[in-house]
């Protein structure tokens, strides 16, 4: 069968045909760089360029030698959930001169290589964009030395460079994630959580320092996410007498029965005067002035070890993708990029833009003008810092506003991870807001037997590192007890209401919405906050609890490989939850490596399954001999978990043999991971403020009345915003059998997980490298918007 012309014209597009492209890591090491190292060579493999290894990083590449390597499929098998980089990072003075700079461009033209990838921080970038310009000079050099010929000059011309910021300090501007940052976050929050049981046992004051020598990132989202009484960052130096009011702080905490004061320092936390200030100058403080048993822990380089998170992992080897991309579409006019996330996008910004603005920061701060370096460092710190601010100082009863209003929060559907998060960011808002705000327990069930009590800022302490739901939640739906909960709210006098749940949670506000007209209880405002660890809510690309299950599925999936190599010649197929959601099937396979994933959305025959246990044996014969295959615990009725089994049990009789597990409710337990905390958070607090815009908006002659679409919202995250949609709209977005939405995010990146795992696959790119499925014989129209 001759192929498709619009076929041929893809793969003529893509083709790294004759290029040859240089991978190296530089600067600090971060967790998550490995899985960008993998996704470059596989990528680059795939697209039939040579790929090489530089490895200790600048030095490699000025020693040469066995420093710079081509390597193979097999190469960067197994590194994916390893921290650090296994390829080695240095600092190099060499690159610095012009000579050391010279013998690089020498190593790289010898085999070839005018491709550069560079994963590391903006020292890094800035030396690599200075390589590039400073090329074709070099060239010359080397030609007019006799040790190139003049051939060579014109072929080698122009290099390409694209960068990844590997830092987990979070400090490069135009990115929301730099590559490690969540992962980071996660040793830091392992930490505060452990910390939390011994000081609670004692009355004990904790100061911890975090690293961030010149950004707060981790400190600020560290300190949200355990609901630190204090945090110290560079960016916003407390204000005179600070010391005052944080002592009043701990010891009122102190008064009211609160055991535990955590206190997190940047280590470069400074003040309005550009002086640092210490972790242990703020013990000595507490010490001298409370008298209170006070440690401090310096976290040090344990924040960079371990291994990388989920989201690291998924976001570094999307940026590997994309970075591969890009360099086969670079022209020699094109400007050195930077791949970064933006919301949940990744796009290409020009690398020395965002190297000069990360630099203004430093300046702004140098220079005293704090409000600027927030403002410079990104959308995402901004509302760090706001949420931040919002939650951590409780106003005096007398400062609050009076509004009147009584807004009452509930969970709704299955348990996940951050729901207790969001509800105490949604009560200690609301208090601030001015209003008197309740708790339901049990979810619609509990509403309508009346179990609703008010709820204090102090009664939400310490909720946000608990897992599951502490006001417990129930699946049913409100439609058979309308007329109770409208009995209930008249009696509490319920002016708005929060519901924090699943598909379940949004289904329910639809209910509510529709019985508008026979119930005028329900005109009030409402609000959904999707929380789900099946990410299968209409209207948002990520749902409170998706994150915190995936990295559970990872986990487990990592000790199953590990267990897997041991045996040899042993392939596992693992069971996922998700309902009819493929999400964490999908995502779980490309953080974890997996070979295969089965999901709902992509239907699959028996063909299909014939050519993964092909594709196994096939593997079996390499030296990566194990296999991992996820299947989602709906995505098809016959083709079950036992039937995969033992059909793979079969058919690889004598080359290999099978295991299976079904994680089951291991998914949905566990202490949040940073990401949920933080989302659920911020979410909540952004989602009482509509509230409370709504209340006024809504509130005529001594009452609240609201009968517009608009006054029942979904809160999700849609690319790279946070936006409020009424759920009468989302309706003809869902899909209400398979409880899905029609269309999702995540599907984009199904051919990611099977290149990356050597299937062959075609795929199509539109300018901004947005990856495709292509059918055989009719090829899609891209869409815009980057991977």
């Amino acid at each position: 069968m001759e192929p498709h012309p619009a076929d041929k014209k893809l793969f003529e597009n893509l083709s790294g045909v004759g290029k040859a492209i240089g991978v190296l890591t530089s600067g600090g090491d971060a967790q998550g760089m490995n899985a960008a190292v993998r996704a470059v060579v596989r990528m680059g493999i795939y697209v039939e360029a040579k790929v090489y290894f530089v490895y200790e990083g600048y030095q490699g590449m000025v020693d040469g030698g066995d420093n710079i390597v081509e390597v193979s499929w097999e190469s960067v098998s197994s590194i994916l959930q390893v921290g650090g980089t296994v390829i080695g990072s240095a600092r190099c003075k060499a690159f610095r001169t012009r000579e050391g700079r010279l013998q690089a461009a020498y190593n790289l033209v010898k085999r070839g290589i005018t491709n550069l990838c560079v994963i590391g921080g903006d020292g890094s970038l800035t030396g690599a964009n200075l390589f590039r310009e400073e090329w074709s000079g070099l060239l010359e050099e080397l030609a007019e030395g006799g040790k190139i010929d003049e051939e060579a000059v014109k072929k080698y011309a122009y290099l390409n460079i694209v960068g990844m910021v590997g830092s987990i300090d979070n400090d490069f501007c135009g990115t929301d994630m730099t590559i490690g940052t969540d992962s980071a976050l996660h040793r830091i929050i392992e930490v505060v959580d452990a910390i939390m049981t011994t000081a609670q046992s004692h009355q004990r004051t904790f100061v911890l320092e975090v690293m961030g020598r010149h950004c707060g990132y981790l400190a600020l989202v560290s300190a949200l996410a355990c609901g630190a009484d204090w945090v110290f960052i560079p960016e916003y130096p407390p204000e005179e007498g600070w010391e005052d009011k944080m002592c009043f702080k701990l010891s009122e905490n102190r008064a009211r029965k609160k055991r535990l004061n955590i206190i997190i320092v940047a280590e470069g936390a400074i003040d309005s005067h550009n002086k640092a200030i210490t972790s242990e100058q703020v013990k000595d403080l507490v010490v001298r002035r409370l008298g209170f048993d006070t440690r401090v822990t310096i976290l040090g380089h344990v924040q960079r070890g371990g291994t990388p998170s989920a989201f690291d992992r998924i976001l570094a080897s999307r940026m590997g993708v994309e970075a591969v991309l890009a360099l086969l579409e670079a022209t020699p006019d094109t400007p050195a990029c930077v791949v970064s996330l933006s919301g949940n996008q990744a796009v290409r910004l020009p690398l020395m833009e965002c190297v000069q603005m990360t630099q203004e920061v430093q300046k702004a701060m140098d220079e005293a003008r704090f409000k600027e370096a927030v403002q410079l460092r990104g959308r995402s710190f901004e509302n760090n810092l706001k949420t931040y601010k919002l939650l951590s100082h409780r106003k005096q009863a007398a400062e609050l506003p009076k509004s009147n209003f009584n807004v009452a929060v509930l969970n709704v559907g299955a348990p996940a991870a951050g729901m207790n998060a969001a509800v105490r960011s949604a009560v200690r808002v609301g208090i601030t807001e001015g209003h008197k705000m309740f708790a339901i327990n049990d979810g619609f069930e509990g509403f309508a037997k009346g179990q609703i009590k008010t709820i204090s800022w102090g009664d939400v302490g310490g909720w946000t590192g608990q897992g599951g739901s502490i006001l417990g939640t129930k699946r049913t739906l409100p439609a058979k007890y309308l007329e109770k909960i409208a009995d209930q709210m008249r009696t509490y006098n319920i002016n708005a209401l929060m519901v924090i749940g699943g598909f379940e949670a949004y289904e329910s506000c639809l209910q509510l919405y529709e019985a508008r007209s026979r119930f005028e209880e329900f005109c009030i405002p409402i609000c959904v906050l999707p929380a789900t660890i099946s990410n299968n809510v209409p209207g948002t690309d990520f749902s409170i609890g998706a994150d915190t299950a995936l990295n559970a599925i990872v986990e487990t999936c990592d000790r199953i490989k590990q267990s897997a190599s041991g045996t040899k010649r042993r392939v596992f197929i693992i069971e996922t939850m998700g309902g009819y959601c493929g999400y964490l099937a999908n995502m779980g396979g490309l953080a974890a490596g997996a070979d295969a994933a089965y999901i709902f959305e992509e239907k699959f025959d028996i063909r299909e399954l014939q050519a993964n246990v092909e594709h196994l044996t096939e593997k079996m014969k390499t030296s990566i001999q194990r296999g991992l295959v996820l299947r989602n615990e709906n995505c098809n009725e016959n083709y079950t978990t036992d039937f995969i089994y033992q059909l793979y049990s079969e058919e690889g009789k004598g080359v290999f043999d099978c295991r299976k597990n079904v994680l089951g409710h291991m998914q949905q337990g566990g202490a949040p991971s940073p990401f949920d905390r933080n989302f659920g958070t911020k979410i909540s607090a952004k989602a009482i403020q509509w509230i409370s815009k709504k209340l006024v908006e809504t509130y005529r002659k001594g009452k609240v009345f609201a009968n517009t679409d608009d006054t029942v919202c979904l809160l999700g995250m849609r690319r790279r915003n946070l936006v409020f949609q009424p759920v009468a709209e989302l309706k003809g977005e869902t899909d209400f059998v398979h409880r899905i939405a029609k269309e999702q995010w995540w599907l984009k990146l199904r051919p990611l997980m099977k290149i990356l795992a050597k299937y062959k696959t075609s795929y199509d790119v539109s300018d901004s490298g947005q990856l495709e499925h292509v059918a055989m014989h009719r090829p899609k129209e891209a869409e815009t918007g980057a991977i």
